[in-house]
């Protein structure tokens, strides 16, 4: 349960938002959360289809998209233009009165050109530990706002960077845990964390660190839910109270007390 001192972070997948009515049936969930809230969320089979009719080719190394100067400006009309907006628009619908954002905005989150090694992955942004400035998330929750953040950083002297969402989720919550009681919280369209990738039923509901190691070696583990499981221990390890990953259509579950989905501690 929430207290007067709880905001929950909540990340959205990019298969949520790319699904109409499911978005929809998430959004009135979110707007009904009943305490502070941040949402951080993606889009990038939108940016990809955008992208094609604009005979810009989505390209991906080991699962991770290429951003080259034409790929960023398309995810910056993207992410910051059409998803974000069309998200808080749907909120205001829900009478939450949502604002968007990126981490440009504000200043709030600065980044880290991420530097070429084996593979040039173009303007992607890494977030310094400590880099997210939190004043002005505070000033826009203490005024009754909801943040709503595009999955976009900046590194200061100009440039966008397109940046993890599940990355600028898990930062906003352990630069935010200083000030409130901080409940992170991924929703995608699994049931949680689950043992066997085929079977939606095989729900593991409790990992530590020990059981995490235990599945690493097993290799039972997609790699799809490995940053988000890496992403979850760094928040609990720097002052995140609980970390969830479940089904988007339990986030009211997830955010009243009881949990379906995935516990991290």
């Amino acid at each position: 349960m929430s207290s007067p001192g709880t905001v929950y972070i909540i990340k959205v997948g990019g298969n949520v938002i790319d699904n109409p009515g499911f978005l929809d049936s998430f959004l009135a969930d979110f707007a009904a959360v009943p305490a502070l809230k941040v949402l951080i969320h993606g889009g990038g089979k939108i940016a990809t289809r955008i992208g094609d009719k604009l005979g810009i080719a989505a390209n991906y190394v080991n699962g991770r998209r290429i951003t080259d100067a034409e790929t960023i400006d398309v995810v910056t009309m993207v992410y910051g233009g059409l998803v974000n907006k069309q998200v808080v628009a749907k909120l205001q619908a829900h009478g939450c009165n949502a604002i968007g954002l990126t981490g440009a905005d504000a200043n709030i989150i600065p980044a880290v050109k991420r530097p070429v090694k084996e593979i040039d992955y173009g303007f992607v942004g890494d977030i310094p530990t400590g880099a997210v400035r939190t004043a002005p998330v505070k000033l826009l929750l203490d005024a009754g706002l909801t943040p709503v953040f595009s999955p976009l950083t900046h590194d200061g002297k100009g440039q966008i960077l397109n940046t993890n969402a599940d990355t600028i989720a898990s930062s906003l919550a352990v630069a935010l845990s200083e000030h409130y009681t901080v409940r992170l919280v991924y929703c995608f369209e699994k049931k949680g964390v689950l043992r066997n990738a085929a079977d939606d039923d095989s729900v593991i509901n409790l990992i530590n660190r020990e059981v995490y190691q235990q599945l690493l070696a097993e290799g039972v583990l997609s790699d799809g839910i490995l940053p988000k499981l890496d992403n979850a221990f760094a928040a609990i390890e720097s002052g995140v109270k609980e970390v969830l990953i479940g089904h988007a259509g339990d986030l009211k579950r997830n955010t009243t007390g009881s949990v379906a989905g995935t516990l991290i501690c």
